[in-house]
């Protein structure tokens, strides 16, 4: 006889549940006669229901609670759902929406999805983890809550981030959600309004600094590493300061890889190596303006600037003098103060700047850089709105028949400039990619889709090809290999405007990413699998498709 606690245990686990989907068979076998409606459905019908109901729903943030909570109670129709409507709904679900979440996170909180691992656990890391089963896990989405899109801190919200990330790496590469693990490490936050919000659910406490704040991450590490040695550390919206700093000290030996630094510098690079192919100017001829100097800016340089040395076959330093990055206190230079160490092979020469007419005498301004070094390519990473203004863009036009211009800031309202006030100002000759997904735009009666420099298209991939080659590590080259993938993808769309590929075909984006990368892990010494037949044996072993299976 099947007891009640399992009974009521089926239907509330959201990786095992099929609400109206069981059959009447699996209802008599698990005693669930009477807790469901008489009605059996197929998950076509149940998605048809929740749909409607989601369409019912006016206000983004609204939606995004909506699907969250069918994804707390039925896995398996949320990511049905998800995936049939996926380029309506994937910014619900993720960017841009999900900011907005985070900041709600406490005081829309209802159910945990995910580990929280706080400074006040450091004792029980262990035991936190055992919850989980080692031979169960192929990818954890890390984070510490502190550089969470383009809006800060965040604290304890960051779990959301966690999350969003996992349902884009099923969604958009196939990857088993029940194989997945979501977790926040909370070790405090500066967020005064957080702080003083007495609903806050995170540590009421400034954040951990210095030793103290690293300690806690090696220990994390050990303890992730003892019991998941084959599992994939995803690392995500880590601070500025630090972000870097714990990429570099786990990426040589550990399956690891920061999203922030690494995948959005893949997407960028795949977009700028179709754009550079689109403009008609030799790559040799661009030069790069990066407004936003932090892990994010400075991993895009370092992607693209490896990609031209090794396509160019020049040295890596001097690629790098075509670059000009701007910080909060303007462009950096040899002279510059407290240049962090990422920040400086990207530092410009004080005799390179001999002749330049600046506004300021003491700074050298994003206007100054467009004016002097007259750039072909400007990339924004700076959450300041409306940064890139008409003056900017129109000089940009000037330096080169088709400028690439990428405003990558997330979210929407933090872009440094609108689709449509770059067309404008170019006069419809700039060739256009962003961080938050735009409308296409109108430009001479035609209607031109806007490329989303999104990174959903490139580290579910990364992620998938760590798995099925079983690489120790994931290199530079790696990351190269999985750009020229997406690349390979742009080259089949058919508008000249466009600079990478939509979301229609992701899932075969993913895979050849994976193949790439895998291939080259192979090439570098660094994979289990190597062969061509191992890799797709395994790439079909790792895909997941929301469908029901029978429940044991």
């Amino acid at each position: 006889m099947t007891s009640a606690n399992h009974r009521i245990n089926l239907l509330k686990n959201s990786l095992l549940n099929k609400g109206t989907a069981f059959t009447h068979a699996e209802r008599e076998k698990h005693g669930l006669r009477g807790l469901l409606p008489p009605r059996v459905e197929i998950i076509s019908e149940q998605a048809t229901r929740a749909y409607s109901q989601y369409r019912a729903i006016t206000g983004d943030l609204e939606k995004n609670l909506f699907l969250n909570q069918l994804f707390s109670v039925n896995v398996t129709l949320f990511y049905y759902l998800v995936s049939n409507h996926l380029e309506e709904m994937l910014p619900i679900v993720y960017t841009p929406t999900i900011g907005d979440a985070v900041k709600r996170f406490s005081r829309n909180f209802m159910q945990q999805n995910g580990l929280v691992i706080s400074l006040a656990d450091r004792d029980h890391i262990d035991e936190i983890l055992a919850t989980t089963d080692p031979e169960q896990l192929d990818i954890a989405v890390v984070t510490d809550g502190e550089g969470i899109l383009g809006i800060g801190d965040w604290g304890i919200g960051g779990l959301n981030i966690a999350i969003g990330k996992l349902m884009v790496y099923t969604l958009c590469g196939g990857i088993n959600p029940r194989r997945t693990l979501p977790v926040q490490l909370d070790v405090g936050t500066n967020n005064e309004e957080l702080l003083a919000d007495p609903l806050y659910l995170g540590l009421r406490q400034p954040r951990a600094r210095g030793q103290e704040y690293f300690n806690f991450i090696d220990e994390f590490v050990a303890a992730f590493k003892k019991r998941f040695p084959r599992s994939f550390l995803h690392w995500e919206d880590f601070g500025r300061d630090t972000a870097r700093l714990v990429l570099d000290r786990y990426r040589e030996t550990h399956q690891s890889f920061n999203d922030d630094i690494q995948g959005t510098g893949a997407v960028a690079l795949a977009a700028v190596l179709a754009g550079i192919t689109r403009s008609g100017l030799p790559a040799e001829h661009h030069r790069f303006c990066i407004f936003g100097a932090g892990t994010a800016g400075c991993g895009i340089a370092d992607q693209i600037s490896l990609a031209l040395a090794q396509s160019e076959s020049v040295d890596l330093a001097k690629v790098r003098q075509r670059f000009y990055m701007i910080d909060r206190d303007g462009l950096l230079t040899e002279n510059s103060r407290d240049l962090m160490q990422f920040q400086k092979p990207y530092a410009v020469a004080a005799e390179k700047l001999h002749g330049w007419n600046n506004s300021k005498p003491d700074s050298i301004t994003l206007a100054d850089v467009v004016n002097n070094a007259r750039p072909t390519v400007l990339i924004g990473c700076s959450a300041q709105t409306g940064a890139f203004t008409d003056d900017i863009l129109a000089e940009m036009a000037k330096n080169c028949q088709h400028p690439i211009v990428m405003p990558l800031s997330n979210p929407t309202s933090k872009a440094e400039a609108t689709p449509e006030r770059i067309m404008k100002a170019t006069e419809g000759r700039a060739l256009i990619a962003t961080g938050s997904p735009f409308a296409p735009v109108s430009w001479q009666s035609k209607q031109l889709r806007v490329s989303q420099c999104n990174n959903a298209l490139v580290f579910p991939g990364i992620g998938l090809g760590m798995l099925i080659s079983q690489a120790s590590q994931l290199t530079d080259s790696m990351l190269l290999a999985a750009s020229a993938a997406v690349s390979r993808f742009t080259s089949a769309v058919g508008e000249s405007s466009s600079l990478l590929p939509d979301f229609s075909s992701i899932l075969a984006i993913s895979k050849a990413v994976a193949i790439a990368v895998a291939e080259e892990a192979a090439m570098a010494g660094k994979a289990v699998r190597k062969t061509t037949d191992q890799l797709e044996a395994s790439y079909k072993n790792h895909a997941w498709t929301p469908a029901y299976q029978q429940t044991a």
